[in-house]
């Protein structure tokens, strides 16, 4: 668990979900975020980490998508728009970081708009090719997702 003042960033519980996917599918109209069904959130709990206030709200979100026991990518960041600025995109990168290196991953790749924050967070830009795997799966899902040109693939060795 990490802690930032009065917030702390734990593991999503299964009473999250509705949060979760909440504050997620907000963003996903404009192309920011994937919209994330409650199977989805319930198959993948584990894989999310949530920044929480004072009271146990949620504030933010990340998880992580596996595509090989080497490779797993930075899905579904998200930070209540009032709470943007204040350094909780850094700290819920981080903790998926921390899990991603806990389960073993060699490598964590991001594709967002948010270039500034995963640079600094020390990911460097990759080109989406490397990663076949994603373009074969998200055309499945949303073609958007590849094809928006101002998003920008990131990645980080973690080994």
């Amino acid at each position: 668990m990490t802690s930032t003042q009065h917030t702390r960033i734990t593991r999503a519980h299964e009473t999250d979900i509705p949060s979760l996917l909440s504050l997620n599918n907000r963003y996903s109209a404009a192309g920011l975020t994937l919209a994330r069904t409650p199977e989805f959130a319930a198959n993948h709990l584990g894989d999310y980490r949530v920044l929480r206030d004072a009271s146990g709200g949620i504030l933010g979100c990340v998880a992580l998508d596996e595509y090989s026991p080497s490779v797993a990518e930075l899905i579904s960041l998200a930070i209540e728009e009032d709470a943007h600025g204040l350094g909780y995109g850094r700290a819920l990168i981080a903790a998926a970081v921390e899990l991603a290196r806990t389960r073993g991953y060699q490598e964590l790749f991001a594709v967002s708009y948010s270039d500034e924050l995963f640079l600094a967070c020390g990911f460097e830009r990759a080109p989406l090719a490397t990663y076949p795997e994603k373009i074969a799966r998200y055309a499945k899902v949303d073609r958007t997702e590849i094809e928006v040109g101002e998003k920008h693939c990131f990645a980080r060795r973690l080994a």
